[in-house]
């Protein structure tokens, strides 16, 4: 259905383009149409003619509308040599292989070619006349057609050279399935085969080329990149992919600008601004030579210098921007992907042969204005003196051999190869249609063509299949789209010691490379980048990350705009442009730099810092203390106040006293599986020997007094022996609960590790809470008991009542315990550790002051109170 209505708006459009060929259905023979106005058209007969299409002209000068009388040609101007040495270029391979004859014998290739003169409507035009046989096609060497030839059509298209044009032309010879086989038109959008049917091509798709500019961008590490491109099918087509690939490789296009045709100065002035504001380094320029040359106009009236310039295959080695001069300061150090040069043999000769004098340059349309343009003349043989444009006249016995320009220059062959390869390609189609054997066909009933009246759709299937190996070594073959494989040689812009601008090849593409082999291949030891620098050029958008940091996305900016923020503490990053840091193990933690995990700080209470020192100078001060009560008690042993106050008991409750002093010692010092074990243990039994000792002399206290009341005998169940016991019972169940702990979960060395923390603090692991929890609540409990008892006995008449004295170091152990667990369980690391030193030491610098202080003072200080008499001297009761 949709082919059915495309035939039909074809056949109307072309009745009112090619009203004869609307006769030929009743049988009327086709006559020239003197008002329709025909198009310059290069031919020469042969068995089968083969249509051309070339951009010879740049502009088209559009005529202005006049409705009263029939409207003038259209004009082509500026004549481009590089596209006339293409088309001279099909004209030489057609006329190798009739003259060769090896690969189509007996058989002769004739041609049709046209000027599309760079726009699409123009080449329509074109096309829809090499598919009508009207006007141009009426003579053939000086000979008059049949009048079947005036509805025949040529059977294939070579060209055109624009992706622009070949769109138009593809979709118009796409409804007769006329095999179009382009040289230059490199758009991917051509190669959908549902669009354009019968478009086939020997330039590769710019998916390819796109692929490898991508491929460049990705090599050379440039992450902010511009673009700007022509307003063409070329040009958004390939910026387009180029965008969507580069940003797949995670860089970034900075912008996005489109060089309009025709442009004004306003208009491209405004793309140079864009270029200057966005900071972009590396900017790749995707548009037809017309386009770009208009553009870098433009960049050297503003002075725009320091990029690297990426070219597009259309123009890699363009000489329209080569040869002058004025651009070489900018385009210097250009980088591009070409198609791969070759030197075809004879060629050369074949172009210097042409001649405006030779007997056959009447027939060619297109030499006349060539020869001018050359010379820069006006070819009037007969007007004898200048033309009205103001140039020399010319003899036409000028040779070419003098001049150096695009068209002589024959050193590299890059699109005029691919027109050479179409051609062949072509004729390697006919030669397999011409080599059907008969019921062995492709077609219907295995059929095959009929070669006397070749079809186009007939050639077109035998042109998909085609593969051979040209003598240059090269397989051609067309893909299920109709493209070739891709290679490209990178081109790199140097300027030569004489100041002419020189296209270096210093890499290759090739897309044929199997998947593990490497594509893309460059030697940087042979690129010279712009302004002769040898160092790659960099294009970032942001400053590239230090090892240390991360990169943090910009808001509103695209994500390779980043700012970089250091890593946080215990987290690395020992790479440039890193995304994320990372973690340092758990017994590591990141250095000042943030660039490496170093082993962290090992933290325990040493002897050597000042919290460490200062405990361990107030354990041995209490140890000393103690020990000089006990000369002093040693001392004065048959005073009354030591014989009142149960020496034996103070002398024991002085040796507790003093490991309590020491038992702080053990908990200084890096934690080992001994000292672990010791400093809880030791802690817990000498607490206990000190508050049962403290028991005794409390439960005498009470005895004592007891005993003096009449008929008590009380005190002969409180002896010495009795006092003994009880503090060694009390003694043991302490060492059976630490007995107990030691044997099933014993304390044990312990390295803490936090995450957010950059020290290891090794402390002593309890082994077991409970068994802890028992050690502490047993001398709670005992330290209880001596407080009630104390209190029960502090109205006992005295002049010297210990048990006051007793009662108020109770109440300071009691306090001090009682602080010591809530401080103990929030205690960070080491800090835990101090915190249960400063209650060993609180409590035991209580018990020695509150009970042995006073004695002291009186023994030392106060003699003459150290008697019987005062100490059995009774005093009022004193309530606390």
């Amino acid at each position: 259905m949709w082919m059915s209505a495309r035939l039909v708006f074809f056949w109307l459009f072309w009745s009112v383009i090619f009203p004869c060929n609307t006769l030929q259905s009743q049988g009327t023979q086709c006559q020239k149409n003197p008002s329709a106005m025909s198009l310059p058209v290069l031919q020469k007969k042969g068995d089968i003619i083969l249509g051309g299409l070339f951009s010879l002209h740049d502009m088209v000068v559009e005529p202005r509308l006049n409705f009263s009388s029939p409207s003038p040609p259209t004009k082509c101007t500026r004549f481009n040599f590089r596209t006339f040495r293409w088309m001279q270029t099909m004209i030489f391979a057609i006329e190798e292989i009739n003259r060769v004859g090896a690969l189509l014998p007996n058989f002769t290739l004739g041609y049709k070619i046209y000027d599309s003169c760079s726009t699409p409507h123009q080449a329509l035009k074109a096309a829809m006349e090499l598919m009508g046989g009207e006007e141009s096609g009426s003579e053939f060497e000086g000979e008059t057609l049949s009048p079947d030839a005036c509805h025949g059509a040529v059977p294939v298209v070579i060209g055109d050279g624009g992706s622009t044009q070949s769109l138009v032309v593809a979709r118009f010879l796409g409804v007769f399935q006329v095999p179009q086989v382009s040289y230059f038109s490199s758009c991917a959008c051509l190669s959908d085969k549902k669009e354009f049917p019968s478009f086939l091509r020997t330039m590769p798709s710019d998916f390819f080329q796109v692929g490898a500019l991508a491929q460049l961008v990705k090599h050379f590490g440039w992450i902010w990149v511009g673009i700007v491109a022509g307003d063409d099918a070329y040009g958004r087509g390939g910026a387009k992919i180029f965008a969507d690939e580069i940003n797949k490789l995670g860089a970034c296009v900075a912008f996005n600008e489109i060089i309009p045709k025709n442009p004004s100065q306003t208009e491209i002035s405004s793309i140079v601004a864009s270029i200057r504001s966005s900071g972009v380094h590396v900017i790749l320029v995707f548009a037809v030579e017309q386009d770009v040359a208009a553009f870098f106009d433009e960049v050297v009236r503003s002075g725009l210098t320091g990029m690297q310039w990426l070219a597009s295959e259309a123009w890699s080695t363009a000489s329209v921007l080569s040869n002058p001069r004025k651009y070489h300061h900018i385009l210097q150090g250009t980088l591009g992907f070409a198609i791969r040069g070759i030197n075809i043999p004879g060629f050369q000769d074949f172009l210097l042969r042409l001649n405006p004098s030779s007997p056959d340059a009447s027939k060619n349309p297109f030499l006349v204005p060539f020869w001018e343009e050359v010379f820069q003349c006006s070819l009037d043989i007969h007007a004898g003196g200048w033309k009205a444009d103001g140039k020399p006249p010319c003899t036409g016995t000028e040779e070419l051999k003098s001049i150096q320009n695009t068209y002589t220059n024959v050193a590299q062959l890059r699109i005029s190869y691919n027109v050479y390869k179409a051609v062949y390609a072509i004729a390697h189609a006919l030669k397999a249609m011409r080599s059907c054997v008969k019921g062995d066909g492709p077609f219907p009933q295995r059929s095959c063509p009929d070669v006397e009246n070749v079809q186009p759709w007939q050639l077109l299937h035998f042109l998909k299949q085609v593969q051979f190996r040209n003598p240059f070594a090269d397989e051609v073959k067309f893909d299920e789209n109709g493209d070739v494989a891709a290679m490209y040689d990178l081109v790199n812009w140097q300027l030569k010691p004489n100041g002419e601008m020189d296209f270096i090849t210093v890499g290759k593409f090739d897309e044929t490379t199997h998947a593990t082999g490497k594509k893309l291949q460059i030697q940087e030891q042979d690129i010279l980048w712009n302004g002769n620098q040898t160092k790659v050029p960099l294009s970032v958008c942001s400053s590239i990350c230090p090892p240390g940091t991360r990169k943090a996305i910009r808001p509103n900016f695209p994500v390779c705009c980043h700012d970089c923020v250091a890593c946080t503490a215990g987290k690395i990053s020992n790479q440039t442009d890193t995304i994320e840091c990372v973690s340092c193990l758990p017994e590591f933690w990141s250095n000042a730099e943030r660039t490496a995990c170093v082993p962290k700080q090992v933290e325990f209470l040493s002897f050597s810092d000042t919290m460490g020192i200062t405990l361990m100078a107030i354990s041995l001060t209490g140890s000393l203390s103690t020990s000089l009560v006990v000369l002093v008690f040693f001392l004065n042993r048959n005073t009354p106040i030591v014989k009142a106050n149960n020496s034996h008991l103070s002398f024991l409750l002085l040796f507790s006293l003093t490991l309590c002093f020491l038992c702080p010692l053990t908990f200084i010092g890096q934690p080992s599986k001994w000292s672990c074990m010791l400093r809880h243990t030791a802690f817990g039994i000498s607490s206990v020997l000190c508050i049962s000792c403290i028991l005794g002399k409390t439960i005498v206290v009470l005895v004592a007094f007891k005993a003096t009341l009449p008929g008590s005998n009380i005190i002969k169940w409180f002896g010495k022996a009795q006092q003994k016991t009880i503090i060694t019972f009390s003694t043991l169940v302490q060492v059976v609960i630490c007995a107990v702990w030691l044997v099933v979960a014993p304390p044990r060395p312990h390295r803490l590790m936090p995450r957010e923390s950059a020290v290891v603090i090794l402390l002593c692991d309890e082994g077991s809470l409970v068994a802890f929890a028992c050690v502490l609540g047993y001398i709670g409990f005992l330290a209880c008991s001596c407080l009630l008892l104390a209190f029960l006995a502090r109205k006992l008449p005295d002049n010297f009542n210990e048990a006051k004295l007793i009662t108020f170091s109770m109440l300071i152990f009691c306090t001090v315990w009682l602080t010591f667990i809530p401080a103990y369980i929030s205690s960070p690391g080491k800090y835990a550790t101090v915190t249960e030193v400063f209650a060993i030491l609180a409590s035991s610098y209580g018990l020695l002051g509150c009970i042995f202080a006073p004695k002291c003072y009186i023994i030392l200080l106060r003699p003459q109170k150290n008697t019987r008499q005062q100490i059995m001297l009774k005093i009022p009761t004193i309530r606390f």
